[in-house]
């Protein structure tokens, strides 16, 4: 059941009324950003940062104006050009403590497949405003996968990404450049075939037969330790140490075994550590963000008829949880033709506990 809106808790900063977003990433210094997958031909730009002096001051506590990232360049993708070094279609968008964002570029136009081996990992400089570095999977993730999201860990210097298309996780060795999928056979990437995913009261079917996504949220806890993650469509949840995941010697049944399942809790698109080890999720069905305790206890922390499909999430230095909601379940591929959204796509900031 839903509850009426909780302004004083759930603050809008950021709208946009024709284009849907699905990312979202705020840096230390508060630069904010979001993206734009290439899902329908209503579509401008694949990454933006909002706000900004350069672009006007903020207004009625969220941000009026959105600039491409990094550049127009990088923007002006059209079909039928080299892909490698232009946004195709992003996915998803990340900030880490150095200071740089992280862009994930599965480059599968309309979910239709890898467009000239482009799917990519961008590293940008925030302070420069340039590319750092690019990360190519070609002969990593297949034709058909669709990159998801990304992990960082500075420490170690290591990436890691869902595949939600096929099921499986990429793990990146950033300093040699290499990168390899792990777990694609496992059942942890794979979403049950037995939960029926209802939201809305309908189940999530595409061309009559339910949608069955993959492995999409994925978070690593404070210090490195384990990576968490989980399929979308249904509400089991997975972790399992990432030195299992850099040590390239195992064999596919001896990682397999270091997965641990930690049990049902509720489907999520994408999900976020705080500084605590506290889980933070979206229940896209009952539009609410839940919290788990580092004891793997859940609380809901609001429940809002705006929380349509809480997609992605970036914590602020104060304190802030940021949400994109990306209405997913509302586009006319999931509804017989019929375009659900309404305006506008948004994204929300609440204050955690």
């Amino acid at each position: 059941m839903h509850c009426e809106p909780e302004f004083d808790r759930l603050a809008t900063v950021f709208k946009d009324d024709t284009f849907q977003l699905t990312g979202v990433a705020i840096s230390s210094q508060g630069r904010l950003f979001t993206n734009y997958p290439l899902w329908s031909d209503i579509y401008k730009y694949a990454v933006v940062e909002v706000g900004g002096e350069s672009n006007g001051p903020k207004q009625e506590n969220h941000w009026m104006y959105k600039q491409p990232y990094p550049n127009l360049y990088m923007n002006s993708w059209q079909a039928g050009e080299n892909g490698k070094d232009k946004w195709v279609c992003v996915q998803a968008v990340y900030t880490d403590d150095k200071n740089k964002l992280w862009v994930v570029d599965p480059a599968s136009p309309k979910m239709e497949g890898v467009y000239q081996n482009s799917h990519k990992l961008v590293k940008i400089d925030l302070a420069t405003n340039t590319t750092e570095h690019t990360y190519f999977f070609d002969g990593v993730a297949g034709p058909n996968s669709y990159l998801n999201d990304v992990r960082i860990d500075n420490k170690r210097q290591y990436a890691y990404l869902t595949n939600s298309n096929e099921g499986g996780i990429v793990v990146v060795n950033l300093a040699s450049g290499t990168a390899r999928q792990v777990l694609q056979d496992h059942h942890s990437t794979k979403s049950d075939p037995a939960f029926t995913f209802i939201i809305d009261g309908q189940e999530l079917t595409k061309n009559g037969q339910p949608v069955k996504i993959h492995s999409d949220g994925i978070a690593l806890t404070p210090d490195g330790d384990w990576l968490y993650y989980k399929p979308l469509t249904d509400d089991k949840l997975y972790r399992i140490r990432t030195e299992h995941l850099r040590n390239d010697g195992m064999s596919s049944e001896a990682l397999g075994a270091k997965v641990e399942d930690l049990g049902h809790f509720v489907p999520t698109d994408g999900m976020i550590f705080d500084r605590k080890g506290n889980l933070y999720l979206g229940d896209m069905r009952t539009y609410s963000i839940k919290k788990i305790s580092p004891d793997l206890k859940m609380q809901n922390l609001i429940t809002d008829d705006r929380l349509i499909w809480p997609d992605s999430y970036s914590i602020s230095e104060d304190g802030y949880l940021y949400i994109s909601c990306s209405q997913i379940q509302k586009q006319p591929e999931y509804n017989n033709g019929v375009n659900k959204r309404t305006a506008p796509y948004a994204i929300y900031k609440l204050k955690l506990p």
